[in-house]
């Protein structure tokens, strides 16, 4: 191939890859991104996992306290097999009460 050729593949790359970036800009101009990517993703709000806290222990144990839905779950996360357990497991409490 000669310099002729490298430089039509260049310029073909250049026009694919700015062709892409004019319809990236369009679709998020539009709103259409917005639309396309909230029925791909859950809602902000309708998440029902939320990681609240996680606390080393050593070099390779990790206490991490889960929310799902209402309850939270204190698991000791370590390295092998067989080395997860889950502690504890509770209704979560109140924001501003008491547990």
């Amino acid at each position: 191939m000669d310099l002729t050729g490298y430089l039509q593949f260049v310029a073909a790359l250049a026009a694919v890859l700015a062709l892409i970036l004019l319809l990236a800009w369009i679709a998020r101009r539009s709103g259409l991104a917005g639309r396309l990517g909230a029925a791909a993703a859950p809602r902000r709000g309708a998440r029902r996992l939320a990681l609240i806290e996680v606390m080393p222990l050593d070099a390779r144990r990790r206490l991490v306290l889960l929310r799902c839905d209402r309850r939270e779950h204190l698991v000791l996360l370590g390295q092998g097999q067989g080395a997860d357990l889950l502690l504890e497991s509770r209704d979560a409490a109140l924001e501003g009460g008491e547990a």
